[in-house]
């Protein structure tokens, strides 16, 4: 199949980012197949799967659509696991297991034992075809991914490994870390642009800023880190790694001017943060500073502040929050030409801000249900010609 065959791919991505994910393989070139909560199918020959793991900031990873059908029982998950053509995706000597099975309002609903009855049917077609009895299982991986919504089943091969928020700039986080697609998302949700001003007050270790640095440098997320599918030889053609990653060094651009700066009150998670824009490639766009919300100003006009402050889930007591929003409301008041943009689960975060905002949007935080806040300043004049 190294042929350009169209296949269908899909792209789980967190809970209401969605568009933001369907815009990115938009402007990739690829035609979007479906969207659906938490994901969205495309449809592109084996190149996407080069080019969506390495240039996709926001999903959290690519899968080779094998099969979607309908179960109620066992005995039917494992008919119609059995049905799909295994053969024409993993070789005889392949690695090949459930990773992981989700189930929700399905009536199949135990992951483990999801999980085993498709591998007894995985192996079941595949002694048939290859006319074996045993399989050594000591090639390349082939980790199957299921998911069962409303006892429709869809099955996709992770070509991914380990999740695309996973850049290859942070080993080390801070504490209650935002992760990376995510931050790139609400980057995203945002009018900013790389010729304007950008300041997250509570940096921690440097995601926010460090994802929108990248963006202004143009530098694709996966250029630093490995994907499962690499080692996929029956499939995936190498010339489509190296087209994909020659891509990507031809549209990044590192020297650039910038304005985009990160602070934080601990000074151990700025050193962090430090060491994480060296690794990214983007320590020269960012300029990180020890400092407290209390001090947030800027002498530039129309800038945008993207953030993620404390929740009270761990990180602070929640009797500190109140001051702490209220001395971040006050502080963005005097930038009364700025916008700012925050994502919280503190449910009386517009309260102590001091101020109702234009736009909100519940998303998801991992498991933590959050909203992005918008308070949309004035737009900058138009430059005269």
């Amino acid at each position: 199949m190294k042929y350009m065959e169209k296949m269908e791919w899909i792209a789980p991505c967190h809970f209401g980012l969605e568009s933001v994910l369907k815009r990115e393989i938009q402007d990739l070139g690829y035609e979007i197949v479906q969207v659906e909560d938490g994901r969205v199918t495309f449809r592109g020959g084996m190149d996407a799967v080069c080019r969506a793991n390495i240039f996709l900031r926001t999903a959290e990873r690519i899968l080779l659509k094998a099969g979607c059908f309908r179960a109620v029982t066992f005995e039917e998950l494992f008919q119609r696991t059995k049905d799909i053509p295994w053969e024409r995706y993993i070789p005889e000597n392949g690695r090949f297991w459930v990773t992981k099975a989700a189930s929700v309002k399905s009536r199949l609903f135990s992951p483990s034992d999801i999980q085993s009855v498709m591998k007894k049917a995985m192996v079941e077609r595949m002694k048939s075809v290859y006319h074996t009895e045993w399989f050594t299982e000591d090639g390349a991986p082939y980790p199957v991914r299921v998911f069962l919504m409303k006892d429709m089943v869809t099955i996709g091969i992770d070509t991914t490994g380990v999740s695309l928020h996973k850049r290859g700039y942070r080993p080390a986080a801070g504490k209650a870390p935002i992760a990376e697609n995510l931050a790139a998302a609400l980057i995203m949700l945002t009018p900013w642009r790389k010729d304007r001003i950008l300041v997250d007050p509570f940096c921690g270790s440097g995601t926010i800023p460090i994802e929108a640095a990248m963006m202004a440098a143009n530098i694709a997320p996966g250029m630093n880190r490995e994907f499962t599918a690499e080692e996929w030889a029956n499939l995936v053609d190498r010339k489509y790694w190296y087209e994909a990653i020659d891509e990507a060094h031809d549209l990044m651009n590192t020297d650039i001017d910038t304005d985009i700066q990160g602070y934080d009150i601990d000074g151990e998670v700025l050193k962090t943060a430090r060491r994480n824009a060296a690794d990214a490639g983007v320590e020269h766009l960012i300029h990180f500073q020890r400092r407290e919300v209390s001090q947030l100003s800027h002498p530039g006009k129309y800038g945008f502040i993207i953030t993620n402050p404390p929740y009270g889930e761990r990180l602070e007591e929640k009797e500190a929050l109140p001051d702490l929003y209220r001395e971040f409301g006050e502080s963005f008041r005097k930038l009364d030409t700025w916008s700012a943009y925050m994502i919280t689960s503190y449910e009386d975060a517009e309260r102590y801000f001091g101020r109702r905002a234009d736009k909100n949007r519940k998303l998801y935080n991992g498991m933590i249900r959050t909203y992005f806040y918008q308070f949309t300043g004035p737009k900058p004049p138009k430059q005269k010609r």
